[in-house]
């Protein structure tokens, strides 16, 4: 027998509403990848199996499979239009960087913040020969 390591109530509404919020992501996650899914199947399935058709048998008439193959960069085309429709942080990110979706009061980063921001550049205790020994 393994022994258990005590744990918090189940009950506590803090582990409740922590518990709620993450299903309510993971659902929402779900959903999304669901509908993407979803739209490259019904988009690409019939070009893939059409042309499977045509090396078979040649049956396949050209306008039907340029249809089915303009079908499937259609999909491609929705994928950017439905990130953002469903992905909050997708949107947030896009708004960052691309002037057209950033609201008004969202001020543009300058490059050199971000590259402070990024460089690990920030304040730093001083380093002294002393302190390193």
């Amino acid at each position: 027998q393994v022994p258990r390591a005590p744990s918090q109530p189940l009950g506590s509404s803090e582990s409740r509403r922590f518990t709620n919020k993450h299903s309510k992501k993971a659902l929402k996650a779900s959903l999304t990848l669901g509908i993407l899914l979803g739209m490259f199947f019904v988009a690409w399935l019939p070009f893939f199996v059409t042309n499977v058709a045509q090396a078979v048998c040649g049956c396949v008439p050209a306008g039907f499979f340029d249809v089915l193959t303009w079908l499937g960069y259609c999909n491609s085309t929705m994928n950017p239009i439905i990130y953002p429709l469903f992905m909050r942080d997708f949107k947030r990110a896009m708004g960052k960087f691309l002037p057209c979706c950033r609201r008004p009061a969202e001020p543009r980063p300058s490059a050199v913040s971000l590259s402070v921001r990024n460089s690990n550049s920030g304040p730093r205790a001083a380093a002294s020969l002393k302190n390193v020994l």
